[in-house]
């Protein structure tokens, strides 16, 4: 259970100007769950995906998984996956090899992280493609292999920043109905960032808006 305590973070532009971004902000994440944090461009809502990922520090407060307190622990022990907007796909290597990445990371044998990776590939339909080129694919299949590069280490927490962004409407009607299968099935405890209302209703139990440096309650 990701449980987010006091968490608070002020940014400062070039020119010193500054505002509150996350003013104590209280979130807790259950495992198989899915709670979507909404706002406009600015609000603070990436932000705070890259604090509990451990990518950026906060002014105060304290992030725990399962009752351990994250702050001495780095981003590649964390145990959680996070997925851009962009998908972050490496264009230099092929789909297999996307996909085995992160086991690669952990030091596991390349031999078993294709493997693994294959037998992914082939639960999202796109064992046919494990030796194309990233930029072949089309916007969906590149969304399927970032969420299969996302799954293949098992993460403990998965962090989703406006993963839909980039694709037409019809494809994002699919794919979120996919994600959340494929979320609950793993058990993963899920933070969704997005804009879009009506898709943030379709995948998560619990939405709130972060504007102001607050998260209010939607549902």
């Amino acid at each position: 259970m990701l449980d987010i305590q006091g968490v608070s973070k002020t940014f400062r532009d070039a020119d010193g100007a500054a505002w509150l971004l996350a003013d104590r902000l209280d979130l807790s994440v259950g495992r198989g769950q899915i709670v979507a944090v909404l706002g406009p461009s600015g609000s603070g809502k990436s932000t705070l995906l890259k604090i509990v990922a451990g990518l950026e520090p906060s002014d105060a407060g304290s992030i725990f998984f399962d009752g351990a307190d994250l702050a001495r622990v780095p981003p590649e022990q964390r145990g959680f996956a996070l997925m851009f907007q962009d998908f972050a796909l490496f264009p230099h290597l092929d789909v297999c090899d996307n996909v085995a990445f992160g086991l690669v990371e952990q030091r596991q044998s390349r031999r078993h992280a294709r493997a693994r990776a294959q037998e992914l590939l082939a639960v999202f339909g796109l064992a046919a493609h494990a030796r194309s080129r990233i930029w072949t694919l089309s916007g969906g299949e590149q969304q399927r292999v970032a969420l299969a590069r996302a799954l293949i280490t098992a993460p403990r927490l998965l962090l989703l920043d406006e993963p839909f962004s980039s694709l037409d409407a019809g494809l994002r009607t699919g794919l979120r109905e996919e994600f959340v299968q494929r979320i609950r099935a793993a058990g993963m405890a899920t933070v969704l960032v997005t804009h879009d209302e009506s898709e943030a209703r379709a995948m998560a139990q619990r939405g709130y808006r972060l504007t102001g440096g607050k998260l209010h309650s939607l549902w």
